[in-house]
């Protein structure tokens, strides 16, 4: 029903929100957040980035 890759996507969504909030620590500790100004488009961006770059260099079928 939601596909053969289920277990990969799944992973690969976590993996990119994991990163994601690993930047945001990042940058928060660095005082840069005024670099990422409209944070509701580049959180959600980073993590759909993230996510599918997680997919292409684990899941190379």
């Amino acid at each position: 029903m939601l596909g053969a890759y289920f277990p990969d996507w799944l992973f690969c969504l976590v993996a990119g929100v994991a990163l994601t909030v690993v930047i945001h620590l990042i940058v928060k500790r660095l005082r840069a957040e005024r670099l990422l100004w409209p944070a509701a488009v580049v959180y959600p961006t980073l993590v759909t980035f993230l996510s599918l770059a997680v997919w292409l260099l684990l899941f190379q079928h």
